[in-house]
């Protein structure tokens, strides 16, 4: 509802604007506060993102096995297959919607997908898939807007001195329009801020949806594993950088990560608590990671229904290979 007033509203500023830009013969005073309201519609026009320039688009061709393996996740759980897939060098990964038509694109991040187990893989794609069908109002045409125009509108009339050495007179007059815009300005964060809290208490339901549907794709015992996962990045990220600069690809990366996690095993009940205790925020758009694998834990046990193979898994890092190799330099020539 809130991104259909904020929407109509923009779309009014637009249509008024333009219809005093042309409604009376030029040139005349309507001119200027036309094209401002015209000016202040395009700032504010909703974006509905594009892809990200960073992401390198894999095609089915050149990877039909994951291509093969997605679109059986995405079946075990109902979800539609994205439109759109791509590797990137970032230690995450992530399911969203660009552009008008909501094209879904997948993101694997290479250090993450390279270094996981096989069921991780699985729970990995469960998770990001399911958010294509678990209602997420951070990826819906409708919702989207919400998050993004109040803010700009703040930002626009956020105020900004631009007299200086004037006479009284001009002095004053900035003083008060400044105020008036500093006003302006808080009024809109302030409801830019309520909007997000409670479109962030749906966001946080909808991992947790997702998190639901990874373990039904890959099982319990994977998804929890997965989550375990998330609390030792920076273990992940030391021992892919060193592998890496080692010479060594994704099957030395899950070998040293699997020796850190085993070395990190008894502090992992710890973390999970640091992670709820640190994490937990109305303003967060993910729940903390100790709530999330507490939440599966406590659900009914699930065997996967989607299983990757030792096999099926080295020829997909077989298809990657290239996208490995160029990470694998990044990082050796990074220092």
């Amino acid at each position: 509802m809130a991104s259909l007033l904020l929407l109509t509203a923009v779309l009014a500023l637009a249509v008024t604007g333009g219809w005093l830009l042309v409604a009376f013969p030029f040139p005349n005073l309507a001119i200027l506060p036309g094209a401002a309201m015209v000016g202040l519609a395009i700032v504010l026009r909703p974006r509905f993102g594009r892809l990200d320039p960073d992401l390198e688009v894999l095609s089915r061709d050149r990877a039909p096995e994951l291509f093969g393996l997605i679109e059986e996740v995405a079946t075990a759980i109902g979800a539609p297959a994205p439109d759109v897939v791509g590797v990137d060098n970032s230690i995450n990964a992530y399911a969203g919607a660009v552009g008008l038509r909501r094209r879904k694109v997948l993101c694997l991040g290479l250090p993450l997908w390279g270094s996981i187990t096989t069921g991780g893989r699985v729970a990995l794609l469960g998770h990001e898939l399911g958010h294509f069908v678990n209602g997420d109002p951070r990826r819906g045409l409708l919702t989207q807007p919400a998050f993004t125009m109040l803010g700009s509108a703040a930002d626009l009339f956020r105020p900004v001195r631009t007299t200086v050495g004037a006479g009284l007179v001009e002095m004053l007059g900035d003083a008060i329009g400044r105020a008036f815009q500093w006003v302006l300005s808080r009024v809109l964060f302030v409801a830019y801020l309520l909007l997000v809290t409670l479109a962030l208490r749906d966001s946080q339901r909808a991992e947790y949806l997702a998190d639901e549907l990874s373990a039904r794709a890959a099982g319990t015992t994977a998804a929890t594993d997965l989550l375990d996962g998330q609390l030792a990045t920076e273990s992940l990220a030391l021992a892919v950088r060193r592998e890496s600069r080692a010479g060594h690809g994704p099957d030395r990366w899950r070998s040293a990560l699997a020796q850190s996690r085993e070395a990190s095993a008894d502090r992992l009940p710890l973390l999970r608590q640091l992670s709820i205790r640190d994490n937990a925020s109305l303003f967060a758009s993910h729940p903390p990671i100790g709530l999330r694998r507490r939440m599966l834990a406590e659900r009914p046990w699930r065997d996967p229904l989607v299983v990757l193979t030792e096999a099926r898994a080295e020829r997909i890092d077989a298809e990657l290979a290239r996208e490995y190799e160029r990470f694998r330099r990044t990082v050796e020539w990074s220092g």
